[in-house]
């Protein structure tokens, strides 16, 4: 049962994602419009039935900000979908400078990758070669529309044509 809804800017740029609740009130104030709706899902009021939005597309166009994804442990551990990027481990995982700080390596989203407690306690303060490691994955900044594709969570079949492109960044 959708949940949440994709909320669209104007020029059809995903922006957010909101509950279905907060956006039925948006299309209710005439702030937005439904794009896709759940025809199995339904809000009920004393006199009518209404459809809960999937996707809604706002009125006017909202100037925002370049957004982020926020670099935190959750949103590493998201990117790299739970699994250690040495062995693909999915317990007791643990965040890992590719690059040590002890050997200068900074906290960011292209130096830092999920990892077990046993890959990341082998690795020590080496980089992966000098280990005798490879990554599944190279570590990536993923931009926020991609970030809301692949690792918010539940991404819906009605998202899907809006959410197409290929948004990471370098």
């Amino acid at each position: 049962m959708i949940s949440k809804t994709l909320v669209l800017n104007l020029d059809f740029w995903p922006i957010s994602v909101c509950s279905a609740e907060r956006a039925f009130v948006l299309v209710y104030q005439h702030k937005a419009e439904i794009l896709s709706e759940n025809p199995y899902s339904f809000f009920q009021t004393v006199t009518d039935f209404f459809p809960k939005p999937s996707v809604i597309r706002l009125r006017r166009y909202i100037n925002l900000p370049y957004k982020e994804v926020l670099l935190s442990r959750e949103n590493v551990f998201r990117r790299d979908r739970f699994q250690c990027q040495y062995c693909g481990n999915g317990k007791e995982l643990t965040l890992d400078h590719v690059m040590p700080r002890a050997r200068g390596g900074a906290s960011t989203w292209h130096n830092l990758v999920t990892a077990c407690k046993r890959c990341n306690s082998s690795k020590g303060d080496s980089t992966p070669e000098e280990a005798g490691l490879k990554l599944l994955t190279p570590p990536f900044k993923p931009s926020y529309v991609h970030f809301l594709r692949d690792f918010s969570g539940e991404t819906y079949r009605e998202w899907v044509p809006f959410l197409q492109r290929d948004y990471r960044v370098a």
